[in-house]
C-alpha cells in the first residue's frame, strides 16, 4: 500500500496544474485499487454544490455535472465528514441516480471526504460493478490519498492554479476570508501589488563557459548593479529607519562581498561553469543549508539568500528589476516578502504586507513591526496570483485577509481604520494624561521594544516606561557577539531616551524561535530546550559582559531594571543574582557611580505559575510573558498557521493562571506587570487591571487605544466583567462577556477589535 501511495503522490506532485493532478489521481487510484470507477467531486461554497471534476469509469459527458450538498451519496460523505463503504449503493436511501453518469451499472461504493483545515473541499469516490464492501486496507489507501489531495487543491487555489473559478463565478462570492498568522497588528484597506521574484534560479541549467574571465566580468557587472540598487533601497528606508533597523540592509550588502556568496560564484566560474549556472549552484547550496536547520531564525536567512540570487540573475539575464506602479494604498503581497521588497515601495504608500511564507524572525517581519505596518504571514491558502490590483482588507490583529468584502464589512473596517487614524491624531492630547478609570483607578502603560526607532515613537504615544526591551535583537543583527562597548552604546539609547522612566531590560533570550547566526542551537524541540536563562547561565562570560554593559549604560540615569527569561527553578534566580553581584562590583571598582538595579523574572511557563509566591519572595518585581505562557499552557505553536486558531489568550485556564500570578505578587507586596499581546487588547487590558496588574506593556501603536478604553471605564465594571469571565467554560464565552461589557459602556467595536477569535 505504501508503494502505491508513493507512486500516486510522486505523479501528482509533478502535475502542471490542478486539473492534470485530478486526472492523474483518478487514473492512479483506479489502477492501484483495481476499481471500475474513480471520481473526484469538488465543493463550491457559493452555490453549495458538488461538481464532478474528474472521473475514470463514468461517462465523460457527465463532467461538470452539479449535485446539491444534500443530494446523493456524495453529499452524505461530505455532510458526515467520514468514509462511507457500501456493498450495494443503489439500496441506500440517499442514493440518487443521475442518468448522465451511467453509474447504474455499479454497486460497490466507497467515498471519503477531502478535508483541509476542517473544511470539506470535495469527495473522492471509487465504485465497483459487483456487490462488495471494500477492505480496511483499501479504505485506508483512499483516506490517505484524499489527505494528500486536500493539500494539493488548497495549494493550487492559493497559487492561482485552481479550478473552481473556471466553473463558477468565484469572484462574485462576498466576504471571502483567508487566515494566516499576525506578524504586526493594525488594519488596512488597499490594492494588491504582487512583487514576484525578478528571475527564476531553478530553471537555470548547467553550461560550460568558453571564457571564464569574461563570465567573471559579466558577473561582477551584475553584482555591482545589484549593490547599487540595494543601496538605493537602503537610502529610501534610511529616512524612516535608524541604526539597527538599517543594519538589516547591511546584512544584504555583506552577503554580496567577495568573501561571501560572490567569491564562491567566481570560484565555480573559474572551474568552467557559466555565470548563471555558478550562481544557481552557490545559492542552492546555501539555501539548502539554511532551510534544513532546526533554528527558525537561521532558516529565515534562506529567504534573503534566495532573493539576492534572483536579483543577480535578473541582471545577468538583462531583465532588470520589475517596474511596478504603487497605488496610494498599497498592500504588498509576495510568496516570500524580503526586507529589500519593502524598501522598493514608497513608505507613505505601503499600508500592509502579506507574505505567503515567513515567520516572526524574518527581516521583513522585524522591519514591519518597527515601521508599524499591518502584516500577515503564513497565508498559504491566499490566491494572490490572481488578485493583482484587487482591493483587500488586512486585519493584522487576527491574521485575516478579506476580499470581495460586503458593504457592511468594509464599513466596519473603514471605521476601525478611521479610529486608528484618529488615535494617532489624539496621541498628543492623550500622551500626558494618566491611564485612569472613571473611578480613579490608575494603571501604568509601558512599551515593548527591540529597535531604536521605537524610542521616539513610544514617547509620542505616551509610554511611561519600557516593560520589555528584547536585547537579543541587536545580537541577531551582528555577525559576532557585540562587544561590551557596543552593548553599552545600544542600551544607553533606551535608558537615556526614557529617563527618568524605568526601562526593563531582559537578559539575552535566545533559543526556541530565536537564535544567532554565529551561535546556532540545533535541537529536536527548541521550545523545550536550551533557551533563555539556561543558555546564559551555561555561558557566564556572555551574561557577565551583558550585565556589565547594562550597568555602565545606566550610569547617571539609574532607571535600569533587569529581567531574567525562561526561569524554571528558584536556584536559577539565585545563580543569576550571583553574577549580577559580581558584575556590579566590577563596574563600581572601575569608578562608575550607580545604584544596584532591581531584578525580576518573566513568568512564561506553567512551572513558574505554581511557584509564583516563592519566586516573588526572591525578586523585586514579576512580569508575565503571556504569549509564551499561553502557548505552553495550551500546547499550541502560535506561529503555526495550521493550529494558530487554537491559540486563545481568553482561555479560562490562561486567565486563571494570570490571576494566580497577580495574587502571588500582591501577597508579598511587589509590582506585577504583563508584556504579552493580551495587554494590548482592550478587553484583555481591563481583565488584567481587574486582576491587579500594575503595569501593562505593549507595542506602542496600542497605547493610545488602551488608554482611551481605560479612561472610559469604571474599575468596578472591570471587576464585574472579570468575575463573569472566570465563570465561563471556554474562550468564546469569555469573549462574549467582554464584548457585552464593552458595548454597555459605549466602547465601540473599533476600540475592541484586537483579540483574535
Amino acid at each position: 500500500m505504501l508503494n502505491s501511495i508513493r507512486k500516486i503522490i510522486q505523479s501528482v506532485n509533478a502535475a502542471k496544474d490542478l486539473q492534470t493532478a485530478l486526472d492523474l489521481i483518478v487514473h492512479q487510484v483506479r489502477r492501484s485499487m483495481r476499481a471500475d470507477v474513480c471520481s473526484v467531486y469538488l465543493h463550491f461554497p457559493q452555490t453549495n454544490n458538488f461538481i464532478l471534476m474528474a472521473t475514470e469509469g463514468l461517462n465523460q459527458a457527465a463532467l461538470k455535472i452539479a449535485l446539491s450538498a444534500d443530494q446523493g451519496l456524495v453529499g452524505l460523505v461530505a455532510s458526515r465528514s467520514e468514509p462511507i463503504n457500501l456493498e450495494d449503493a443503489a439500496s441506500h436511501p440517499n442514493y440518487r441516480y443521475i442518468e448522465a453518469t451511467g453509474e447504474e451499472q455499479f454497486c460497490g461504493f466507497l467515498g471519503v471526504p477531502i478535508i483541509h483545515h476542517r473544511k470539506v473541499l470535495g469527495t473522492l469516490i471509487i465504485q465497483q460493478r459487483c456487490k462488495r464492501s471494500f477492505t480496511e486496507d483499501e479504505e485506508a489507501l483512499l483516506i490517505t490519498t484524499s489527505a494528500q489531495l486536500a493539500g494539493i487543491i488548497a495549494h493550487a487555489e492559493a497559487t492561482g492554479g485552481g479550478l473552481r473559478r473556471d466553473v463558477l463565478a468565484d469572484d462574485q462570492s462576498i466576504n471571502i476570508v483567508y487566515t494566516g498568522v499576525s506578524r504586526s497588528g493594525g488594519v488596512a484597506i488597499g490594492q494588491v501589488v504582487i512583487m514576484a521574484p525578478p528571475a527564476d534560479l531553478e530553471t537555470v541549467p548547467d553550461r560550460p563557459c568558453v571564457d571564464p574571465e569574461q563570465e567573471v566580468a559579466a558577473f561582477q557587472i551584475a553584482l555591482n548593479a545589484v549593490r547599487r540598487k540595494i543601496k538605493v533601497v537602503g537610502r529610501t528606508l534610511a529616512r524612516i529607519l535608524k541604526g539597527q533597523e538599517h543594519e538589516l540592509f547591511e546584512v544584504y550588502m555583506r552577503m554580496l562581498d567577495d568573501n561571501a556568496l560572490a567569491g564562491e560564484v567566481i570560484q565555480h566560474i573559474r572551474q568552467g561553469q557559466w555565470a548563471q549556472g555558478a550562481l544557481r549552484r552557490v545559492v542552492e547550496v546555501h539555501v539548502t543549508a539554511f532551510e534544513i536547520m532546526d533554528d527558525p531564525y537561521l532558516r529565515e536567512r534562506a529567504t534573503d539568500i534566495r532573493d539576492l540570487g534572483r536579483r543577480v540573475l535578473a541582471e545577468l539575464q538583462q531583465s532588470g528589476t520589475q517596474h511596478l506602479e504603487f497605488p496610494a494604498s498599497t498592500v504588498l503581497v509576495a510568496q516570500e516578502a524580503s526586507a529589500a521588497m519593502l524598501g522598493e515601495v514608497p513608505p507613505h504608500k505601503l499600508k500592509a504586507i502579506v507574505s505567503i511564507t515567513g515567520s516572526s524572525n524574518s527581516h521583513a517581519a522585524i522591519l514591519a513591526r518597527s515601521m508599524g505596518i499591518p502584516t500577515v504571514m503564513g497565508a498559504v491558502d491566499f490566491p494572490y496570483t490572481r488578485l493583482e490590483g484587487k482591493e483587500v482588507i488586512i486585519d493584522g490583529y487576527n491574521g485575516h485577509i478579506y476580499r470581495n468584502a460586503s458593504h457592511e464589512l468594509r464599513q466596519h473596517y473603514q471605521k476601525i481604520v478611521a479610529e486608528e487614524a484618529s488615535f494617532v491624531k489624539e496621541a498628543t492630547a492623550l500622551r500626558d494624561l494618566p491611564a485612569m478609570t472613571l473611578d480613579q483607578r490608575s494603571i501604568s502603560l509601558f512599551v515593548n521594544t527591540s529597535l531604536p526607532l521605537d524610542v521616539p515613537r513610544s514617547l509620542d504615544k505616551g509610554a511611561e516606561g519600557v516593560g520589555l526591551y528584547r536585547t537579543e535583537v541587536p545580537f541577531m543583527l551582528k555577525e559576532h557577539f557585540p562587544s561590551e562597548q557596543e552593548q553599552v552604546s545600544c542600551y544607553r539609547i533606551y535608558l537615556q531616551g526614557f529617563a527618568p522612566r524605568p526601562v526593563i531590560m531582559r537578559t539575552l533570550d535566545i533559543g526556541g524561535d530565536k537564535s544567532l547566526p554565529y551561535f546556532p542551537i540545533e535541537e529536536d524541540n527548541p521550545f523545550l530546550g536550551w533557551r533563555g536563562i539556561r543558555v546564559t547561565l551555561d555561558h557566564p562570560e556572555i551574561l557577565l559582559v551583558q550585565l556589565r554593559a547594562m550597568l555602565k549604560a545606566s550610569a547617571g540615569f539609574n532607571n535600569l531594571r533587569i529581567m531574567l527569561p525562561m526561569i524554571t527553578h528558584i536556584a536559577e534566580i539565585e545563580e543569576a543574582r550571583h553574577w549580577l553581584d559580581q558584575a556590579y562590583t566590577e563596574v563600581i571598582d572601575e569608578g562608575y557611580e550607580l545604584q544596584r538595579p532591581p531584578i525580576g523574572v518573566m513568568i512564561e511557563i506553567p512551572a513558574t505559575v505554581y511557584q509564583a509566591r516563592q519566586i516573588a519572595k526572591k525578586v523585586d518585581f514579576i512580569s508575565v510573558g503571556s504569549n509564551d505562557l499561553t502557548q505552553y499552557l495550551l500546547a499550541v505553536d502560535r506561529d503555526n498557521a495550521q493550529v494558530a486558531e487554537l491559540y486563545h489568550a481568553y482561555h479560562p485556564v490562561v486567565l486563571a493562571a494570570l490571576q494566580h500570578v497577580a495574587l502571588a505578587a500582591k501577597s508579598v507586596r511587589i509590582p506585577v506587570s504583563i508584556c504579552g499581546e493580551l495587554a494590548g487588547d482592550p478587553g484583555g487590558a481591563l481583565l488584567l487591571i481587574a486582576m491587579g496588574y500594575d503595569i501593562l506593556s505593549m507595542n506602542s501603536v496600542n497605547i493610545p487605544r488602551i488608554k482611551s478604553v481605560i479612561r472610559n471605564m469604571h474599575f468596578s465594571q472591570a471587576k464585574t466583567m472579570l468575575k463573569l469571565a472566570m465563570q465561563q467554560q471556554d474562550a468564546s464565552g469569555v469573549k462574549k462577556i467582554v464584548q457585552q461589557t464593552l458595548h454597555k459602556v459605549g466602547i465601540t467595536q473599533a476600540h475592541s477589535f484586537v483579540m483574535r477569535d
